[in-house]
């Protein structure tokens, strides 16, 4: 997916507007949730998301989604991520 699709598609769902997220090379961030729907289109780089015992790599052009509250955990990779995030409020 592109970024002109991925805006056209958070839109038609309600999200807010995309925002460009950068995170730093080798970084993690330990379990943890949100209290909002998430989806993001990674641009560059990758990200690793663990969900329970599972782990999934996303790279360039792959979306991820997160529902409001759901445990995760990410790993970014030796080049760091950069990706769009879209927000929607869980009592949307």
């Amino acid at each position: 997916m592109n970024a002109d699709s991925f805006h056209k598609m958070v839109a038609s769902e309600g999200f807010n507007e995309p925002v460009l997220v950068e995170r730093e090379a080798n970084g993690s961030i330990d379990v943890h949730s949100h209290p909002f729907e998430a989806k993001a289109l990674i641009l560059e780089g990758f990200i690793e998301i663990g969900l329970g015992s599972q782990a999934k790599r996303f790279e360039p052009g792959d979306v991820f989604h997160l529902a409001p509250e759901q445990p995760h955990w990410e790993r970014y990779g030796p080049q760091g991520v950069v990706y769009l995030s879209a927000r929607k409020d869980a009592r949307s």
